[in-house]
């Protein structure tokens, strides 16, 4: 019988037994006679007229029955008429009294004997009824109530009962159907997890030669790169079980909960060995002991969940068979001794992939979608830098739907086109009207990102222009298509970057004499960038080669919204301002001096992006090189 069956068998007949119980003191509450309580007066004036028929006495009160045919004294309240008379009809006249205290038997004895009563005497006890009805049915109550409580809030009685119980998804080998065939862009990452799935295969291997597998493999990464994907790839390469269980799984309300869970979760994995356990999202139960910079204490529950995780990973011996893998994209933010040798003793980067890597991505994602003849993958990869594996797959997803949302056979490149710019910027908002005031605003504003991105030496090429609206903020975008993957930057490369994002503020200076505050995301990246270049790669000649401020601690606190504690003085606080503002103030100088003499172009390509919305390909690059008349004819 499987284990959900006989629990909920075991339940059923708990609730059975409950049941019959409650239905036996219900039916002999009903079929017990009804007494009518009566003052003494009356039972000594029914006794003397001869209508009692016997009689029980106890130590506090008196119960009799009347002789057929008796009816009580009409002076008897309402309800006990009623009941008097459903005892003459269906049954003998039942009544009590309350006997009088320290009043001897004796007489009332005699009197008996006199009338020929049939009496008897009872030593009355009530330690079942007390039982019963002052604890049992109480608590029976209380605990009915709680266990109704505790399903409604998802647990369910038995889940209610097992805090401590781990509550990983156990995947067994039938269930595990993704190998390293499945996971693409992360070579360097596989290539690291093949001398595990070795070990797990064939572990007699390693221990021949006194070799010792690494307990914990930690896969360290930004989101959407794959972590899991690559743990799940990695268990089911080796055929074995797979434990899966959120960090966040572990911590609990109540303190000793999360240790408990670890607990139990080792003794499973051991019975199960050889198998992977695989924590998402150590940085939940992993942070450092110590709090948050500059606090002191912290959370007890995870506390103690660490402690006791560290424990059970000293205490298990790694040649059984259980490899224990972790993911985070907070690594700095870990406990030490999680990372020291003998626990987490080998950490994996799970990266972002190059252009090779997401197109291998989108072609392990596209096989499932009818692609169109003639769907280059590669540009799509070229067009997407920066792209996580999860961001490739919602592109491969997202052009399906558009594609079948248009009545289409096949998804075509321009599906794929349109769903990077969703994901990119978002839906297109046609249903958002602009005046035609602010149609011209836009329209200038982007044609000025995209002259200055076609006039600098180190901008990325200018793939499309738009003016629809899309997403929660964006009237309009510039979309520049990467020529190749940069992992270096110069400082004339930031500088031209800078350039390109200021393009449209000066655009509106040109032409309206003012600027408008559709260009205040620019102006922030742009802030950022320069302030990057002053204070963290050394770019100013005032300030020299120094670094200002620490980058993990500014990037924890700022998440925590907590202000930054600068490591420099006031005076290098006014001369890091000062250098910002000049970059960009000659970036903007710069700027009008190359829109300034391409002011018609600028004037000409505004208007043939109201008139069109999107240009992009041989239009556009025409227009951005100066070639008005060839566009003119072309519209024509």
């Amino acid at each position: 019988m499987k284990p959900q069956l006989k629990q909920r068998t075991q339940f059923s007949l708990v609730y059975l037994i409950i049941a019959f119980i409650v239905l036996l003191m219900v039916q002999s509450w009903l079929l017990a006679p009804r007494a009518v309580e009566i003052p003494m007066s009356r039972f000594l004036q029914l006794l003397r007229e001869d209508k009692v028929e016997k009689v029980s006495l106890t130590d506090k009160e008196i119960r009799g029955v009347l002789k057929p045919g008796a009816l009580l004294p009409p002076a008897a309240g309402p309800g006990e008429r009623v009941r008097q008379l459903l005892g003459s009809e269906g049954g003998p006249a039942v009544f009590t009294t309350t006997r009088i205290p320290g009043v001897e038997d004796s007489a009332l004895v005699k009197e008996l004997e006199q009338h020929r009563v049939e009496f008897s005497g009872k030593i009355e006890t009530t330690l079942l009824r007390d039982l019963i009805f002052g604890w049992i049915l109480p608590l029976g109550v209380m605990v009915g109530i709680w266990l109704f409580l505790m399903r409604r809030m998802g647990g369910g009685a038995t889940q209610a009962l097992s805090f401590g119980r781990s509550k990983a998804k156990i995947y067994d080998r039938k269930e595990l159907k993704t190998t390293f065939a499945d996971v693409a862009g992360v070579d360097e990452a596989k290539a690291e997890l093949v001398e595990v799935v070795d070990f797990l295969r064939n572990p007699k291997k390693y221990q021949r030669l006194g070799g010792r597998i690494p307990k914990g493999v930690l896969l360290v990464g930004p989101p959407g790169t794959g972590k899991t994907l690559l743990a799940r790839a990695v268990a089911g390469e080796a055929d074995v079980p797979f434990f899966f269980m959120s960090g966040s799984e572990f911590v609990e309300m109540f303190v000793g909960v999360g240790a408990a869970r670890v607990r139990d979760l080792f003794e499973q994995a051991k019975e199960k060995a050889p198998c992977i356990i695989f924590i998402d999202e150590l940085d939940a139960i992993g942070k450092t002991r110590a709090g948050a910079v500059g606090f002191v204490g912290g959370h007890d529950e995870r506390e103690q969940t660490l402690n006791q995780l560290l424990a059970e990973m000293d205490g298990f011996d790694s040649s059984k068979g259980v490899i224990i893998m972790a993911a985070t994209n907070r690594p700095e933010v870990l406990d030490a001794a999680l990372l020291r040798a003998g626990r987490f003793d080998r950490q994996v980067v799970v990266d972002k992939p190059d252009i090779n890597g997401r197109e291998a991505i989108l072609k392990i994602h596209a096989r499932n979608v009818t692609l169109a003849p003639g769907v280059e993958l590669r540009l799509i990869a070229a067009r997407t830098p920066g792209f996580a594996g999860a961001d490739l797959a919602n592109i491969v997803n997202e052009a399906a739907l558009l594609a079948a949302r248009k009545g289409k056979d096949a998804v075509e490149s321009a599906d794929l086109e349109e769903a990077i710019d969703r994901v990119i910027a978002g839906l297109e908002k046609k249903s958002r009207v602009l005046s035609e005031k602010e149609r011209d605003i836009v329209a200038h504003h982007e044609m000025g990102h995209a002259l200055v991105a076609a006039s600098v030496e180190h901008a990325d090429p200018v793939h499309k222009v738009s003016i629809i609206p899309r997403g929660i903020a964006a009237l309009g975008m510039t979309y520049q298509r990467p020529v190749e993957d940069r992992y270096l930057l110069t400082r004339s490369e930031l500088e031209d970057r800078i350039a390109v994002m200021l393009g449209g503020r000066v655009a509106e200076e040109i032409v309206y004499g003012e600027v408008s505050t559709g260009a205040h995301n620019d102006l922030d990246r742009a802030t950022e960038v320069a302030r990057l270049m002053v204070t963290r790669y050394g770019m100013s000649e005032r300030l020299g080669p120094l670094t200002f401020g620490n980058d993990q601690r500014g990037q924890f606190l700022r998440g925590a919204g907590l202000p930054v504690e600068r490591d420099y003085s006031e005076e290098t606080a006014r001369v890091i301002d000062e250098e910002v503002r000049a970059i960009v103030e000659r970036s903007l100088a710069r700027v009008r001096g190359i829109l300034g003499g391409k002011k018609a172009i600028l004037l000409r390509g505004a208007d043939e992006l109201k008139t069109r919305e999107t240009l992009e390909g041989d239009p556009l690059r025409r227009l951005l090189a100066g070639e008005l008349e060839a566009v003119k004819e072309e519209v024509r």
